[in-house]
């Protein structure tokens, strides 16, 4: 058995094993989560698993060309390069950049916060920027925790409002639920009612009993109106939350602005219908509103998704079954006695050029091109890039790929020689999926039911490749000044402080006992399973070491292959609050102070063609493109144009087009379709792998083009630093 690792539904496989190959992978019936599903990402596992292009050792970069090298001759490498540089001019000159992938891996989740906490360096960028900072930073403000994220309850719905998702295509996103597709039909065939709001009409919207085709960006205007028609209407019903919300009345003056009348032209949707919207959200028996990544990556992403929990607020839909609830993962910390937290702040650093605000401790991706290549004080030297692909997944790749040309050091984590990998100094290779152990630490904590996962390696460590979590250990040493050391130290040191900070917790369930001889009852094979039966023993349904006897260990979860199933998801207000208030603040300050900018918004009416991005079901942003099985069919990179808009511009069907905006140009055959409505055009994003120097043979041979390549990084949600990837105006021309 294996955990599915290509994207956020974490389905269960049954993989067949040849000669110590995967030669099939299958849904796992028996999976006490997905209970069979599966789709054509997992159902290629086996191709991604023995991808000949991946690498199988290390490279090093000696005389301007990268060889094969040693692991040893690799973190030696590692070091030299890394720490004169961090002694010459302090960690900030070191850029941390993590992708997609590190939260699907074991490795991913366990090592990168060790590492930024040895380097002490603030300038983190991750792929939060380009996806779903927008969510955590709205609820840093509402619940005083940006990783406390509600997800609808599908099970148990009666009505659904999705907003810039289509989970028929991603198997969903920030909502852990293997079948996605399959639950959505069964809301709807228990006799409730879905709504998509999409620009494009994608399965999920063909899919839904209402679909509106709104104006791309204009989600946060949407919502204002429809919480405005609530409160307008008297179709609040906080119910069991009203004792825990703070903020209503002034919430009703800020939005007082933004009626249906006033926000149906900009929206492009008509002011009846929002109203009826509205009151069909407060009329329904429970409902819960979703909006992904359609409602983040647009100027105003972090108001849509303040907007979109408010709306769960005052229907009372919110922390209740059949609304959005709270997950409560295994490997999580145990809940804490209401009260008042230390809250949630932005801004506490800044960028060194054009000066972007922090958020959750990290800096827009988008800026990291501009750090490196600019001169002065403090410019970042060094890059160690953990499962990153930022040249193609970034804004304006021309300019990050002359940056990270020009560094005086980089070391990449990756199986591929890609776009970005190419400029390091290092490459350090991760073992093939089937050869690591694996278990979602960051998706069970959006996952839609409770239950606790964890599958050993299927297929023994090939020679010469080194385990995930030992590069990573490995690398945490190289680049802190403690290269030699043993790599298990790395698990221990973190075992110890945990402990540590656990027995001096009155709240804990080991309080004022001796960490050392709790460190000795610790099960697992290696560090990294003992900091996993750690994790479990503190957790909410842990043991407790010993405190508990029913409780959860590490070895109680090995003997249930298939996982084990801790109900579904249940209220957890006021317990998770954090905010200074103890409360849920329905308007902080600094969303408030964003709100003239909404505003600002009502007059806005492009006067040409804005695009949109797109899922396809076969890939996952850049990173599956080299997979024969998965490429293909609707999997391709073309321009959707709407037989309208192609008429007027003179595009055939076809024909290549040429796409212009603030970034640059790229060009893409054409596809005329009505799937998307008139005045939007749409391109997928993770492609253009026609760079020299990669080795992605299948890749290459259809590189498509890196829709990215399109802005100049300019456009950027204030609030939260996620670049505007949607709704951005573009020029199209026919290529004669």
């Amino acid at each position: 058995m294996r955990i599915c690792p290509l994207c956020e539904a974490t389905c269960g496989l049954t993989l067949t094993i040849e000669g110590g190959r995967v030669t099939a992978a299958r849904g796992d019936r028996d999976d006490v989560f997905s209970k069979g599903f599966v789709c054509p990402k997992g159902a290629a596992f086996g191709g991604l698993d023995a991808d000949p292009d991946r690498l199988t050792t290390p490279l090093v970069r000696e005389a301007g060309r990268l060889r094969p090298a040693t692991w040893d001759e690799a973190f030696d490498a590692v070091a030299a390069g890394l720490r004169p540089l961090i002694e010459a001019y302090g960690p900030q000159v070191v850029g941390v950049v993590l992708g997609n992938p590190n939260a699907h891996t074991m490795a991913g989740a366990l090592y990168p916060p060790v590492l930024l906490q040895g380097l002490r360096t603030r300038s983190l960028f991750t792929a939060s920027t380009l996806d779903q900072m927008p969510k955590h930073v709205s609820s840093g403000l509402l619940f005083g925790d940006p990783f406390a994220i509600p997800v609808p309850d599908l099970d148990r719905t009666d009505h659904l409002l999705l907003l810039g998702a289509n989970p028929l295509e991603s198997n969903g996103s920030l909502c852990t639920a293997p079948d996605f597709p399959g639950r959505l039909k069964a809301l709807r065939a228990r006799g409730g009612t879905l709504v998509v709001v999409d620009p494009r009409r994608t399965r999920t919207a063909a899919l839904a009993d209402r679909h509106l085709a709104i104006r791309p960006g204009t989600d946060a205007l949407l919502l204002a109106a429809l919480v405005h028609v609530l409160l307008a209407e008297g179709l609040t019903a906080l119910g069991h939350l009203e004792e825990h919300t703070e903020g209503l009345d002034e919430l009703t003056v800020a939005l007082a602005p933004f009626s249906p009348e006033a926000v149906a032209e900009t929206c492009d949707v008509p002011a009846e219908e929002i109203r009826t919207l509205a009151r069909g959200l407060a009329a329904a028996r429970t409902a819960a509103v979703y909006g992904r990544i359609g409602s983040c990556t647009v100027e105003h992403g972090t108001l849509a998704n303040w907007l979109v929990d408010v709306l769960n607020v005052l229907t009372g839909n919110l922390d209740r079954p059949g609304g959005a609830l709270f997950p409560l993962p295994a490997a999580g910390p145990r809940p804490r006695t209401p009260g008042p937290g230390k809250g949630f702040a932005l801004g506490r650093w800044h960028s060194r050029v054009s000066g972007h605000p922090e958020a959750k401790s990290e800096l827009p991706l988008a800026a990291l091109a501009e750090e490196i290549d600019t001169p002065g004080e403090g410019r970042i030297r060094a890059v160690i890039a953990i499962a990153a692909n930022p040249v193609l997944s970034a804004p304006d790749g021309h300019r990050l790929d002359a940056a990270l040309a020009g560094l005086d050091f980089m070391v990449s984590v990756d199986p591929y020689l890609n776009e970005t990998s190419r400029h390091a100094h290092v490459v350090l290779p991760p073992p093939p999926p089937s050869q690591s152990p694996h278990h979602d630490f960051s998706f069970n904590a959006f996952a839609i039911r409770n239950q606790v996962r964890y599958t050993r390696r299927a297929v023994p460590l090939a020679p010469g490749l080194m385990d995930e979590c030992e590069i990573h250990a490995r690398l945490v040493l190289a680049a802190t000044g403690m290269h030699g050391a043993p790599p298990e130290s790395v698990d221990a040191l973190v075992v110890d402080t945990t402990l540590a900070k656990a027995v001096a917790d009155p709240a804990s369930p080991v309080h004022g006992r001796d960490p050392k001889a709790l460190a000795g009852l610790l099960t697992g094979a290696d560090g990294p399973e003992r900091r996993l039966d750690l994790m479990l023993r503190l957790g909410p349904y842990g043991d407790g070491f010993g405190a508990d006897p029913e409780g959860l260990t590490l070895e109680r979860l090995l003997a249930a292959p298939h996982g084990i199933d801790l109900g579904p998801l249940a209220a957890r207000l006021p317990g998770l609050l954090r905010t200074r208030s103890g409360r849920i603040e329905l308007l902080p300050e600094p969303i408030a102070a964003d709100l003239p900018r909404l505003r600002g918004a009502l007059a806005a009416r492009p006067a040409g063609l804005v695009l949109v991005g797109r899922r396809h079901l076969r890939s996952n942003n850049s990173w599956l493109h080299n997979v024969p099985a998965l490429m293909g069919g609707s999997n391709r990179c073309t321009l959707h144009v709407h037989p309208d808009d192609a008429a007027r511009l003179g595009v055939v069907d076809g024909a290549r087009v040429r796409v212009t905006a603030d970034g640059g140009a790229v060009e893409v055959p054409a596809e005329v379709t009505d799937a998307v409505r008139p005045g939007v055009v749409s391109l997928p994003h993770g492609w253009g792998h026609d760079r020299p120097g990669t080795r992605l043979s299948v890749a290459g041979a259809e590189p498509g083009a890196n829709v990215n390549q399109l802005l100049d990084g300019r456009r950027l949600d204030p609030l939260s630093g996620t670049a505007v990837l949607n709704g951005f105006p573009v020029g199209v021309q026919p290529l004669l």
